[in-house]
């Protein structure tokens, strides 16, 4: 009889797996309490001294009840695709049942709409497309975007212990090509996939185009702009005509002196562009938690005085 380690899969352990190998149960049960292998539900255990992460949480769901292929979120956050929240979803295949712990939903996924990721131990993942198109149809509409945005753009992305600076993940035209043949929501979900825009540069640029839309404000993204120095700047939004530059910090906060100190520079010398009357600066926490004071202050900023002649 082999042991439970040449038995487990990419240090997971099933427990239906252990009995077909030719183990009793009451024996599995038994020999996994004493050697301290790790629970992690649905008759799934990881070896000992296993600290689980999220992509060994879905392995083990997959490997207890392999009908589920993960998808919308979960999907998502494995492509290093950007989200306002993670949470462990799946579409199942098979009969359909809820699981506990997880998101299950209903869906018909064709062969091409699947792919197998062999940097997380062969996880069944939906495809990019298919998994955007996914979190357009089931919504909300901001989360989505931040996804679609994300996956349109370059991005510094988390790969292990590293920071790295990944390309777009694919084309406006390739999601829309993974929503046609879907019939419910589909328009509703071609009308969010207008709203996106490659040029966003994090989920907080994203919600703040967004809050600025939905509150009848339309500035260029990403306009470019010379300061007298010669220096090319790309403000995140721009009022032209009304001189008003907005900039949005992301998630992330500069740490580094270094990096302080030219995002100063860099705000300074957007407020000697020609373009520029007065250039507006907010937290990703001001455009998460405070939209209506970000959009106050914008309006006020754009109702006085003058655009400076260049």
């Amino acid at each position: 009889m082999r042991e439970l380690r040449d038995v487990a899969v990419g240090g997971l352990l099933s427990v239906a797996g252990a009995v077909d190998a030719g183990w009793a149960r009451a024996s599995v049960f038994r020999r996994l309490r004493e050697k301290g292998w790790v629970p992690l539900g649905g008759g799934v255990w990881a070896e000992p001294g296993t600290r689980p992460d999220f992509p060994m949480r879905l392995r083990a769901v997959q490997l207890a009840a392999p009908e589920l292929v993960v998808s919308h979120r979960a999907a998502a956050w494995l492509w290093r695709i950007e989200l306002l929240e993670v949470e462990a979803e799946f579409t199942d295949l098979g009969g359909f049942r809820q699981r506990k712990g997880v998101r299950v939903r209903r869906g018909a996924l064709r062969a091409e709409d699947v792919v197998g990721m062999a940097s997380y131990g062969g996880l069944r993942v939906t495809g990019v497309d298919r998994t955007l198109a996914d979190l357009l149809l089931s919504g909300p509409r901001d989360e989505a975007l931040v996804a679609v945005d994300s996956a349109l753009s370059y991005r510094t992305v988390t790969v292990g212990d590293r920071r790295v600076r990944r390309g777009p993940l694919t084309r406006l035209d390739a999601i829309a090509s993974a929503l046609s043949g879907r019939s419910r929501g589909a328009v509703r979900a071609r009308d969010w996939l207008a709203l996106a825009d490659s040029a966003a540069g994090s989920p907080a640029e994203t919600v703040a185009r967004l809050r600025m839309y939905d509150a009848g404000l339309h500035p260029e993204t990403q306009a470019e702009l010379v300061t007298p120095a010669g220096r090319l700047l790309r403000p995140d939004f721009l009022f032209r005509a009304q001189g008003v530059a907005v900039e949005i910090e992301g998630f992330a906060y500069h740490g580094r002196r270094e990096d302080h100190r030219r995002d100063i520079a860099r705000f300074n010398e957007l407020q000697q562009c020609a373009e520029v009357r007065i250039a507006l600066r907010f937290t990703a926490e001001e455009v998460f938690h405070s939209p209506a004071t970000m959009i106050a202050t914008i309006r006020r900023a754009m109702g006085t005085g003058h655009r400076r002649a260049s």
